[in-house]
């Protein structure tokens, strides 16, 4: 089975990114054959300051790489290295009915939120149909808000293979089932949208500031607390063990606490948690020969397996022959 994700370079990874999606995504590399790339073609829709997208497309690879991802065991590429992927975008979209992606969701809500509605924003799920259907992909793991996705690159797939005959294989999601609830430093989900995150690799002191100012209810420090509704609680229960976590619950179960003693033990608990992560990370960062290296041998793998299915799909609808 080869599974497929890809994740775009609009800034820094979070504790939400991580816990969400990139946690579940390295542990796949240890059961199937993965593949996992930088969507900067994809970023190209909302920054529109090049540097700032090499700058974010870097700062992804190295944050991958730290977290533990393996380029022994998961093939690691950009996106745009792949053209393979951008040509196979225009065969498919020849044969996309608009009414299907006017019905995205995603579209729908970025236009909601006032974001510039460019062709790019639009066919984006018609590229992102290219990238999964190229490399033969059987699951993509997605959160339930990229379900719509993926069922949409299956349709765009069913109509080329009934115009030409089976040429693609129809990939599933693979819904990433949150393992813990993460919220960010206004209590809500922690997201970049929100400007309520905390990011993995900032840098210490910073975070800790932030931690410190985490936004908390208005209950005296005497009443006793239910931990589990507890935004606070929640963070903690993402980096704690269960010896830990327990007598946290019941420090809230008892009262007589301060919040800021759990912020603390938030932001101790996630320095160690992370600790390794950093530490190859600087490794990581000082050696731009070695991430060259990565990339160059994971977009050799990637084109090789692009080449394949894009001839096939070439063949099938008669461009070339």
């Amino acid at each position: 089975m080869r599974v497929l994700s890809g994740i775009q370079p609009t800034g820094r990874f979070h504790w939400g990114n991580y816990f969400g999606a990139i946690r579940q995504y390295i542990e796949l590399q240890n059961e199937d054959e993965a593949y996992y790339f930088i969507a900067n073609l994809h970023a190209l829709t909302t920054i529109r300051e090049p540097k700032e997208l090499q700058q974010n497309t870097l700062d992804a690879v190295l944050d991958l790489l730290a977290l533990g991802l393996d380029p022994d065991r998961a093939t690691l590429f950009i996106q745009s290295d792949i053209p393979e992927a951008s040509e196979l975008c225009w065969l498919l979209m020849s044969g996309t009915p608009m009414g299907l992606l006017e019905r995205c969701v995603s579209y729908k809500d970025k236009v909601a939120k006032g974001l510039a509605a460019n062709a790019g924003l639009f066919t984006y799920p018609v590229l992102q149909a290219a990238d999964i259907l190229i490399y033969d992909a059987d699951i993509v793991p997605v959160g339930q808000d990229q379900v719509q996705h993926v069922e949409v690159c299956r349709d765009i797939a069913q109509s080329f293979n009934h115009h030409f005959g089976e040429t693609f294989i129809l990939p599933k999601p693979r819904v990433l089932e949150a393992t813990a609830k993460v919220p960010g430093t206004d209590g809500e989900k922690m997201s970049k949208s929100y400007d309520n995150t905390i990011e993995i690799f900032e840098p210490l002191k910073p975070q800790r500031k932030k931690i410190m100012r985490v936004t908390t209810d208005s209950r005296p420090m005497e009443d006793p607390k239910e931990p589990e509704s507890d935004h606070l609680y929640q963070l903690y229960a993402c980096f704690a063990n269960q010896a830990d976590l327990e007598a946290m619950a019941n420090k809230y179960r008892a009262g007589g606490f301060g919040y800021g003693e759990v912020k603390k033990a938030i932001a101790d608990a996630s320095e160690d948690y992370f600790a390794e992560a950093r530490a190859r990370r600087e490794e990581l960062e000082a050696q731009p020969d070695r991430i060259r290296e990565i990339l160059g041998d994971g977009a050799n793998c990637a084109r090789k397996k692009a080449a394949e299915v894009l001839r096939r799909a070439q063949d099938a609808c008669g461009v070339k022959g």
